[in-house]
């Protein structure tokens, strides 16, 4: 059974411009999310992606981005496609998550849907 959906758009341009403050992407983004958008050649498509995946997951679970504590969860990419990792618990036992994300024509999108028993 479906139990949340959540969309979100980001401007890739103004995660570019974000990323150009100090510390900011150490604040945002997890180790793992940093070294892979750092080894692409536009790193900031990937770093507005993991950020609209958040933003979806937030709006997914109903709880809003400020529900996501700070390094509770991350986008890791993987051969079938990118996952959320969490590193703090934020879906029940019985709820799995999907994530697809996507970059094009200046912005990046996310889709997350939570599914459970």
């Amino acid at each position: 059974m479906i139990k949340g959906i959540g969309v979100d758009l980001c401007s890739i341009e103004r995660m570019k411009n974000a990323l150009e403050k100090k510390g900011f992407a150490e604040r945002v983004f997890s180790a793992e999310e940093i070294v892979y958008a750092e080894s692409t050649s536009c790193p900031e498509e990937h770093f507005a992606a993991a950020f609209a995946a958040r933003e979806a997951l937030a709006k997914a679970l109903k709880i809003g981005l400020a529900g996501l504590e700070r390094g509770s969860v991350y986008v890791r990419r993987t051969e079938n496609g990118p996952v959320f990792v969490f590193d703090k618990q934020l879906l029940a036992a019985d709820e799995r998550s999907f994530l697809s994300i996507s970059h094009e024509d200046g912005l990046a999108a996310a889709f997350v849907v939570i599914e459970g028993d």
